[in-house]
């Protein structure tokens, strides 16, 4: 499908939404489940797989489970990182070891695993538990890796008393507050996981503004607001001002536009390509028939969206495969036109990748700092003629696999390749098998995402380092000059240096390009008119705490 068709294909969508919006309407649908006005109702079209903060790897999870747990540090709006359930830390000389007080008025949910199903106060050995739970090889953690050659190898978490717990580590690591705010690290109680196994995931037991009501899965989660939650507003109010949390999971898009259009949503994260052009102009602003009627939110937020290689040199995939080398790589970045892949198929949601890895929504990003890949027909041509393809003469068909939303996306960079001369078939599977491929290492050329968990360009950048598993390294890229430098930079004390570590990073992965950088995302959310508090967050995290529902206008 040309560029030349997309307004038929708007034409189509819209008149399809409209006859589905008919449909609802006669059904005789109308109003919300139930009569409060203080539940907050969101859909999970991905589903909702635990509420384990051990295995909270993807942004379901972690939505979830920040309403239900806290960690010691947290992100604020600003994306500093501030306390939590540590009110304050210190860091000895050496810079190994970090000594947190922690707060003395936090108590876990109340909850029949605890005497008289009172919940009881946190302590420091609760820390110690839940962090030698993330690195226990029996726990499997898919967050194991956030502390791997980071912590001291004998006691690198221990509780001096109730109310300090010491972090001790390896060499000094630059980002570690930060990664303690990763929702990995959510503080557990024992008695909760000891008493449930492995079904932990089904019973969470946290501290957070939330607690789970009841799970029916594939049909709704019910959150109830933690009445002894400890944070409290600037008028001494206790926090969260709603009284629940309802999550539905309907896994059809367009079912739950229409849901949030009907009131029975109030939320919607991004919007579905399907009807983006009916609801947004091409610049990306709500379109005037909807004023008054949603809240359209929009702000950077620190995810990068790329293409992958497959960059082992062992790997019996690669042998035979141009993508070996580096030409062709670098030919590929060069094909894609990024600025009208943005306006037509984004409506300008998000800025063109064009400068390295590193997302410009994180503070401190310099975008001339790295140089990375503007659409240049020309030079993509000159890479395959010295890589001994010239127009793309003798290259084999490469498969593109991707997920199924991304299919109209995919389908242009496909076009885009051809018209360089390089074939790309593209192939749809489901997010779980492309995991699964790109874990168990079977697919040479995949889409990708990484969604920041703290605000620090180490975290971008340990995506390439060598010695890291999948993930975050999920293209198996090893280069030892990247690696020193990595090492380097989570060391150094300087913020001037390290950030002059971190460019020379980006830049020398650019160079290799063991990925195609596509855009730097940007959160789009649509909410209801009767909402307020609904602030901007870069890591684009579902914060609830000080939502308010009331009568629209």
């Amino acid at each position: 499908m040309g560029l030349s068709t997309i307004p038929v294909m708007i034409l189509l969508r819209t008149v399809s939404l409209s006859i589905i919006v008919c449909i609802y309407t006669l059904s005789g649908c109308s109003g919300n489940p139930d009569s409060r006005n203080d539940t907050f109702y969101y859909n999970q079209p991905e589903g909702i797989r635990t509420l384990d903060p051990a295995y909270a790897k993807n942004q379901p999870v972690m939505w979830a489970v920040h309403q239900l747990y806290n960690t010691l540090t947290e992100v604020d709006s600003q994306l500093n990182i501030v306390p939590a359930l540590a009110k304050e830390w210190t860091l000895s000389e050496d810079r190994l070891i970090y000594k947190f007080l922690l707060r003395n008025d936090v108590n876990f949910q109340d909850h029949a695993v605890f005497a008289g199903g009172r919940g009881r106060k946190l302590v420091a050995a609760d820390v110690v538990y839940s962090f030698n739970r993330i690195i226990d090889p029996a726990v499997a953690s898919s967050g194991a890796w956030i502390f791997n050659s980071r912590v001291a190898t004998n006691d690198p978490f221990v509780a001096v008393n109730d109310s300090v717990f010491e972090l001790r580590l390896i060499r000094p690591c630059h980002p570690i507050l930060g990664i303690l705010s990763m929702q990995y690290c959510s503080i557990v109680p024992h008695e909760a996981v000891e008493k449930y196994g492995k079904d932990f995931g089904r019973h969470p037991v946290g501290t957070g503004p939330f607690q789970l009501k009841s799970w029916d899965e594939g049909q709704t989660m019910i959150l109830l607001k933690n009445k002894n939650y400890y944070e409290k507003d600037e008028s001494g109010y206790t926090l969260p001002y709603l009284d629940a949390v309802k999550v539905s999971f309907l896994d059809n898009k367009t079912a739950e536009f229409l849901e949030f259009q009907q009131g029975r949503l109030d939320f919607i994260n991004d919007i579905d390509p399907n009807f983006k052009d009916e609801i947004l102009t091409r610049n990306g602003g709500l379109k005037k028939e909807w004023e008054g009627k949603i809240q359209l939110f929009k702000h950077p937020y620190l995810n990068t969206e790329y293409l992958g290689f497959l960059s082992d040199d062992n790997s019996p995939l690669l042998k035979n495969s141009p993508l070996r080398l580096r030409q062709v790589r670098q030919a590929m970045n060069y094909a894609i036109d990024k600025r009208k892949m943005m306006l037509y198929l984004r409506n300008s949601i998000g800025t063109p990748a064009e400068n390295g890895f590193v997302p410009d929504a994180l503070p401190g990003f310099d975008k001339g700092s790295v140089q990375g890949y503007i659409y240049d027909k020309s030079k993509a041509a000159a890479l395959l003629a010295e890589a001994g393809f010239p127009g793309g003469k003798g290259l084999p068909v490469t498969k593109l696999i991707t997920t199924p939303v991304y299919a109209e996306l995919g389908a242009f960079i496909v076009r885009q390749f051809e018209e360089s001369g390089i074939p790309v078939q593209l192939e749809t599977v489901q997010r779980s098998t492309l995991l699964e491929q790109i874990a168990g290492e079977q697919v040479l050329f995949f889409r990708g995402s990484w969604i920041g968990d703290y605000p620090d360009p180490e975290n971008y950048l340990s995506v390439f380092y060598g010695k890291n598993p999948v993930p975050p390294n999920n293209t198996r890229f090893s280069n030892k000059q990247y690696d020193q430098l990595y090492e380097e930079a989570i060391q150094e004390t300087n913020d001037s240096l390290r950030l002059q570590l971190y460019r020379k990073m980006d830049q020398l992965a650019m160079n290799e390009a063991p990925v195609i950088p596509l855009w730097y995302d940007m959160a789009i959310h649509l909410v209801s008119p009767n909402i307020s508090g609904f602030g901007p967050n870069g890591l684009n995290m579902l914060e609830l705490r000080r939502v308010r529902k009331g009568k629209a206008g």
